[in-house]
């Protein structure tokens, strides 16, 4: 299963490419696929924007919480 962030560059291509949309450096999307560095909250609302939602800010940045599940979700989920 991939994580969020190689989504994120597969869904641009490259890490070249991916530094390009997002404004940030090749260098910084290496440190995010690694794990020695994390996405800051607006690159992820970034990289969500530009994914059409595809992935998420919350997946992206840590500091960012999930949203709290629909009530069609909840109920789904209660009725199991």
């Amino acid at each position: 299963m991939k994580t969020p962030v190689e989504r994120l560059v597969e869904h641009f291509g490259d890490q070249v490419k991916t530094a390009r949309e997002l404004g940030v450096s090749q260098p910084a999307v290496s440190q995010w696929l690694s794990g020695s560095c994390g996405l800051s909250a607006s690159t992820a609302f970034v990289a969500e924007e530009k994914t059409s939602g595809a992935i998420k800010a919350w997946e992206l940045c840590r500091h960012i919480p999930k949203p709290p599940a629909d009530s069609a979700e909840l109920a789904v989920q209660g009725s199991v």
